[in-house]
Parts: C-alpha cells; sequence; structure tokens
C-alpha cells in the first residue's frame, strides 16, 4: 500500500524529528558543506573503475558530509581526516553542480569535460541519472541509492536517519540519443513490478521521464538541453476502498436507526403470532389425546 506524505521516525529521548529538520533545513546544510570545500580546493579521486571516488576531508567537513548525506564513510585509522566514497552522480554533482571539488585520476586533474567522458564510458546511462539527480537535489531532495527497492534511486525529505524515505525513483529516458535504454516501463508487466515492488515497501512510485531534442550526449553541455518530467503513480487496490467505509451524517444514523426499530417491531409481532400459533396446536393435540 502506498503511503503519501513523509514518515518520520521517533527518536528514542522522544526528539521531534519533524520540528529539527524543520529548523535545520537541507538547503542551509548544503549550501555550509559548499563553502567548506571550496575553501578548502579539495580533490576527489577517481577508482579504477571509475564508477565512484574517494575523498579525504577533515572532521568538520565530515559532519557537513554526513548531514547532507552524501558518499558513505571509508574505515580508516589516519587522524584528524575521514575518507568518503562518492558514487558518480555524487562526484559529478559536487564538481559540476555545487563546484566545490576537484578530480583527478592517476594524479592527474581531470577537466570537465574530460570527467563527463570517463564516467559516461563506465556507464551508458550516466547522462540520465545524473539529470535526474541532480534535478532531485536541486529541489533538496536527499537522493540515494534504490538498488535495494528495485529502483535507480529512492528520495527522501531529510536526512535518513530522521526520515523514511518517501519516493522510489525510476529514470525513463526518451529519445533517439538514448538508443535502447527508451524502451524502459513500455512493457505493462514491468510498471506492475515497479508498482507492486515500491508499494510493497511503503513508497510512491515516481518515475522521472528526461527527454531532449537533441542528439548528442558526448558533453556537459547537453544538461542545459535535457528536460526531468515527474509523474507519480499510485495502484488502485478495490479491496482497501470497499474496507474503508466513512463515518454516516446524522440523518444517515437515524433512518438506519428507524429501520432497525421497524425490523424490530415486526419480528416481535410474527414472533408472538408464531407461538400463539403452536401453542394452539399443542391444546388440540391435547383435547382429541384426551377423547
Amino acid at each position: 500500500m502506498d503511503k503519501a506524505g513523509p514518515r518520520w521516525k521517533k527518536g528514542k529521548d522522544g526528539k521531534d524529528f519533524a520540528a529539527l529538520a524543520a529548523a535545520h533545513p537541507m538547503s542551509s546544510i548544503v549550501a555550509e558543506l559548499q563553502s567548506s570545500l571550496k575553501g578548502s580546493k579539495l580533490v576527489a579521486t577517481l577508482s579504477n573503475q571509475g564508477r565512484d571516488a574517494t575523498l579525504g576531508v577533515n572532521l568538520q567537513q565530515a559532519t557537513l558530509l554526513n548531514r547532507a548525506a552524501f558518499g558513505r564513510v571509508l574505515d580508516n585509522a589516519e587522524a584528524g581526516k575521514q575518507w568518503f566514497q562518492l558514487g558518480a552522480e555524487e562526484v559529478f554533482y559536487l564538481y559540476h553542480g555545487l563546484k566545490c571539488i576537484s578530480v583527478s585520476e592517476s594524479k592527474k586533474l581531470l577537466s570537465e569535460g574530460e570527467l563527463w567522458d570517463h564516467l559516461c564510458s563506465a556507464s551508458e546511462s550516466f547522462p540520465e541519472m545524473y539529470k535526474a539527480y541532480s534535478h532531485l537535489r536541486s529541489k533538496n531532495w536527499v537522493v540515494r541509492s534504490g538498488l535495494q527497492y528495485g529502483a535507480d534511486f529512492v528520495a527522501y525529505r531529510h536526512h535518513p536517519a530522521l526520515v523514511h524515505s518517501e519516493f522510489a525513483v525510476v529514470v525513463v529516458p526518451e529519445g533517439v540519443e538514448f538508443g535502447g535504454r527508451c524502451g524502459r516501463l513500455k512493457v505493462w508487466s514491468d510498471l506492475l513490478c515497479a508498482l507492486r515492488a515500491s508499494g510493497s515497501v511503503a513508497k510512491t512510485l515516481l518515475v522521472l521521464t528526461v527527454s531532449s531534442s537533441i542528439c548528442e550526449l558526448s558533453s556537459p553541455d547537453c544538461l542545459e538541453q535535457l528536460v526531468v518530467h515527474e509523474r507519480t503513480i499510485t495502484r488502485w487496490i478495490a479491496q482497501q476502498c470497499r474496507e474503508q467505509r466513512c463515518e454516516p451524517s446524522r440523518e444517515e444514523a437515524n433512518n438506519e436507526e428507524q429501520d432497525h426499530t421497524r425490523e424490530t417491531v415486526v419480528f416481535n409481532y410474527w414472533g408472538v403470532i408464531l407461538g400463539f400459533t403452536v401453542l394452539s396446536s399443542l391444546l388440540v393435540y391435547k383435547l382429541r389425546f384426551r377423547q
């Protein structure tokens, strides 16, 4: 069943997480992180596969990265420094979207075009995935991998420690430039599977359609031409609608009570007649037996 609206987690000490999130909006946290990282001129290092990168930060910046829900903390023994593993979309968002880090490969700083080529070669679907990721992040949603929920991403209203994810996000590209990736969710069974999977984990299915009139995805300039259309899809369950009964109005309640009273009076009337008939029959039977 789809759950509409945020589902805030409960603090052990009775904290109101909704009020805590309102007092510290995600936009302010990300702005503070951007300012801190930009001033430090940090460099993230791409992995050999090019699907993620590692970034070393000081303890204050680590706190900000955690609060903004970027990356995953790696175990390390280095005092005063922490390392984060960043996904491909997170790396490019910090580099291109927030412009607060640089990226290197084999100790060589990469230009924006080189980084784009590297990430696209590692994953063919990177252009549409990054566009969807940055679209949600720009609206102050926290975006994490949705692999375990059968989706591309999951979207949180605030930090995952405070609230459950609200949307299971599926990215659907449209246009000849995306090649064979455009057939996603075109088959009814695929859509039904996505709906059932998202509903079973209390999330609303959010389909982000990424479309464009251009035919080149060879540079980050294409991002300005890509358009994102948002569609939420829910499943109507007839049985649930039958089970959900509204409170009757006063007039309906009075009519129902009068009908019940009428039925009781009629039932009692016929009960008296039936009882009288049985007693009469017994009396006639006894008189005949004595004769």
